[in-house]
């Protein structure tokens, strides 16, 4: 039994029942990195990521326009905020969040595109940081894009929110991981 009843709905108009959604921050994850990267000659389905290589690194880390964004505990907090305020505006539902100091997680059920959740969390998180003084207007918060897996079981629900709550190391200081799913 599905855990709620338009998620149930979503697999007969195409939709997945859920997506798993990850997005970086800005220069914290560069092409050429040891833990890979997609590029878009690599962005194929079941393609394999880029082999690290620290020359490519280093010469994309030396072009990039502003520094690093860190997450630390006040924008981690705003950005966490933000993706929950998103979510219920849109009345998406949010089955997992983690929001790390480089990355965010996050399991979202939604009729629409996993690009067009993507590119709200990120606007609404940016423009929530910018609100409050957290992060300069001129400074980039995210890389371009992100991932974005498609759920097409429960199990595959159950094994990302326990990606998302179990798997991304202890919790951060004034954070932390949340599986937010209810039974109806």
């Amino acid at each position: 039994m599905p855990r709620r009843i338009h998620l149930a709905l979503n697999t007969a108009d195409n939709y997945p029942l859920a997506y798993f959604l990850t997005f970086t921050t800005y220069g914290t994850w560069l092409h050429g990195d040891n833990r890979g990267s997609v590029d878009p000659a690599h962005a194929a389905f079941d393609s394999a990521v880029l082999e690290p290589n620290a020359s490519r690194e280093e010469t994309i880390r030396a072009h990039l326009g502003h520094q690093p964004v860190i997450l630390e505990a006040s924008l981690r907090t705003a950005v966490e905020e933000a993706i929950r305020d998103r979510c219920r505006f849109r009345g998406w539902t949010l089955e997992a969040l983690n929001v790390r100091t480089n990355h965010v997680h996050a399991v979202i059920a939604a009729l629409v595109s996993p690009e067009r959740i993507l590119s709200q969390l990120k606007s609404r998180a940016t423009r929530c940081c910018r609100e409050e003084g957290l992060i300069g207007a001129e400074q980039p918060m995210w890389t371009r894009h992100g991932s974005t897996r498609y759920l097409w079981t429960e199990d595959d629900i159950e094994r990302a929110c326990s990606y998302v709550a179990e798997s991304q190391g202890p919790d951060l200081p004034r954070t932390r991981a949340v599986r937010v799913t209810k039974e109806l």
